[in-house]
C-alpha cells in the first residue's frame, strides 16, 4: 500500500517508516502537523494514512475530518493516550482503526488490514444510503406526477401509474424522468 505518516515526532515517523517499508509498503509522505497531512493527502492520494491525534496547527482528528470530506481515505489514528474521550472523537471523525504508541510491529499490519476492511464497508454503506436516497426521491416524483394526472385527467391512482409507465416505455426513459417531465409541464401550464 501507499501510506502517508503524520506525526510531529521525528523518531515516531522514522520508526513507522522503517516498519512499514520492511513490511513491503511504500511511504509516500510524512507530515509534521495536521495541515500538512491534509495537503499531502490531496497531493499524494495515499491508500491509507497513519496520523497522530495530538499535533500542532491542526490536530489529527480535525485533519481526519477534512480529509474524509475532501477525499475519503482509511485513517489509523496514533496516540500515546488511550482516553475514552479521544476514542469517541476518533469515531466521529470516521477513523477506521486506532493504535497506541509506541506502536508494536506485530500490531501494525493487522491494524492496517482492519482499517482497509472497515473503510470498504463504510464506502459500501455510504453508497447504499445514497442509492436509497435517490430511490426515495424518484419514488416521490412518481407519486407527485400520479397526483397531478389524477387531478388533471380524472384518473384513478392505478390508471395514473399505468400512464406514467406507458409513457416511460414509449420514450425509453425511466419512470422518474417521465414523472419529472409531467411535473415540469404542469408547472409551465398556467392554472385556470
Amino acid at each position: 500500500m501507499r501510506l502517508l505518516i503524520a506525526d510531529d515526532e521525528a523518531v515516531i515517523r522514522m520508526g513507522l517508516r522503517a516498519m512499514l517499508e520492511d513490511a513491503g509498503h511504500q511511504v509516500v509522505g510524512a507530515a509534521t502537523n495536521g495541515r500538512s497531512a491534509v495537503v499531502l493527502s490531496e497531493i499524494e492520494k495515499p491508500d491509507l494514512i497513519l496520523m497522530d491525534i495530538k499535533m500542532p496547527e491542526l490536530d489529527g482528528l480535525q485533519a481526519a475530518r477534512q480529509i474524509m470530506d475532501k477525499r475519503p481515505t482509511p485513517i489509523v489514528m496514533l496516540t500515546a493516550y488511550s482516553q475514552r474521550e479521544l476514542v469517541e472523537r476518533a469515531k466521529a471523525a470516521s477513523v477506521f482503526a486506532y493504535l497506541v504508541k509506541p506502536v508494536k510491529e506485530d500490531m501494525l499490519e493487522p491494524t492496517l488490514q482492519l482499517a482497509v476492511l472497515r473503510f470498504r464497508q463504510w464506502k459500501m454503506l455510504r453508497q447504499e444510503a445514497q442509492d436509497l436516497q435517490a430511490s426515495l426521491v424518484a419514488r416521490d416524483q412518481v407519486e407527485q406526477a400520479k397526483r397531478v394526472l389524477m387531478e388533471r385527467e380524472g384518473l384513478s391512482e392505478k390508471e395514473a401509474f399505468l400512464k406514467i409507465r406507458h409513457q416511460s416505455r414509449a420514450r425509453r426513459a425511466t419512470m422518474e424522468k417521465t414523472a419529472q417531465a409531467i411535473l415540469r409541464k404542469t408547472a409551465a401550464t398556467p392554472s385556470r
